[in-house]
């Protein structure tokens, strides 16, 4: 009988030795499995929600933003101009003449003059300098093709004109594009009195056309 009970309680602590190393093993491979685990990094929300950004020069081309055009390079020459220009202020109203190309005729406009005097006129009276425009008639002239009040005849404008300063201006072509030079001149003592020059791109100006219609057929033709 005691043999049989020694037999029993060693089978028993044998068992119980086992049980705890296999916890102890399983404690072990837990442990072991928690520290070599690796951890995968956070998604990128971007893979779900937004596609790649797109380059943008493909979506508004090489040059972002509108393209520049003359009244741009005739505003930068009016700050030139407004910052040596004399004797000229808003009880001095000033006139503004065709632009002409220096090796050409002087009594001969072109569209590219015309719009350089036309904007010189916008920037004008945008630094509160009353401009005279002396190409206006004194009624409006009502046609089957429109209604008109500007007119180049001399014989429909006024003899006199009410102002005592013009801005006139030279073009000569460079290169790279016109140079333009521009001066206020007093009308009476033919004094300079306010200059400045620029020069504008020759891609500007390829921008820039001329309407003629033939046979009813609009036209379109350079600059000069």
């Amino acid at each position: 009988m005691r043999t049989l009970l020694t037999t029993l309680l060693a089978f028993s602590l044998t068992g119980c030795t086992m049980m705890q190393d296999n916890l102890e093993s399983n404690a072990q491979t837990v442990h072991s499995t928690k520290i070599t685990r690796s951890i995968q990094s956070p998604l990128n929300t971007n893979q779900f929600f937004q596609a790649e950004a797109p380059d943008q020069k493909q979506m508004f081309g090489a040059h972002n933003g509108p393209k520049k055009n003359i009244n741009h390079y005739v505003r930068g020459m009016m700050q030139d101009l407004a910052s040596n220009l004399k004797y000229v202020n808003q009880n001095t109203p000033l006139a503004v003449a065709s632009f002409v190309f220096l090796d050409d005729k002087y009594d001969e406009g072109t569209l590219l003059g015309n719009q350089i005097s036309e904007s010189f006129m916008h920037e004008l009276y945008q630094y509160g300098i009353p401009v005279i425009d002396f190409k206006t008639t004194g009624y409006m002239r009502v046609t089957p093709k429109g209604d008109f009040v500007f007119s180049r005849d001399y014989l429909e404008l006024d003899e006199e004109q009410n102002f005592q300063y013009v801005m006139a201006g030279t073009l000569v072509n460079h290169k790279g594009g016109v140079l333009v030079n521009v001066r206020v001149v007093g009308l009476q003592s033919k004094a300079v009195v306010g200059s400045a020059q620029g020069l504008i791109p020759q891609a500007v100006l390829d921008a820039l056309g001329s309407s003629e219609r033939t046979d009813g057929i609009m036209l379109k033709s350079s600059a000069r």
